[in-house]
């Protein structure tokens, strides 16, 4: 059990410290991510990711979060149970791994196949997605809601 937190302020001015505010979100949720901690900061776009870690699946550092591949930055919590499957698979499409994890799985699954990959994944999760390239944050949660994904709008900000 992770959490995974973040904001995008539409009209940042630098009149604030964006790591110090992630930091702080991230750091309330600290009894269901005990083992480690990150985040991610774009200046330039006003936003920001944290992600607090239960590490279950690949114990190392390996698995730290945000984790980033190419022009992509994910914050993911959950399982996805089929991930030994997909792995292979994206193994024989010439991707490498170098984690355990199915965080790592997660993230080149939504760089092949963009957001038509979740439909490969079977389990529970919620994740927030960016692409640096778009400029575009994708929130996910799985089909039944097991892991919960809370956003908000407020003023010209998003949570």
């Amino acid at each position: 059990m992770c959490r995974i937190t973040g904001f995008w302020d539409f009209q940042w001015k630098g009149e604030y410290e964006l790591s110090e505010v992630i930091t702080r979100m991230r750091d309330t949720m600290v009894v269901g991510g005990p083992d480690d901690a990150g985040l991610y900061v774009e200046k330039e776009e006003g936003l920001a990711l944290g992600h607090r870690r239960l590490s279950i699946l690949d114990l190392s550092s390996a698995g730290h979060q945000p984790m980033q591949f190419e022009h992509l930055v994910l914050v993911y919590n959950g399982e996805v149970y089929n991930f030994r499957e997909i792995r292979k698979n994206l193994e024989k499409k010439g991707y490498s791994f170098l984690s355990g994890t199915d965080t790592e799985v997660v993230l080149k699954t939504l760089h092949c196949y963009g957001l038509e990959g979740i439909e490969y994944f079977r389990g529970m999760f919620a994740l927030a997605l960016w692409d640096r390239e778009k400029k575009e944050l994708i929130l996910v949660r799985d089909r039944v809601g097991v892991k919960p994904l809370y956003w908000a709008k407020q003023g010209g900000r998003f949570f």
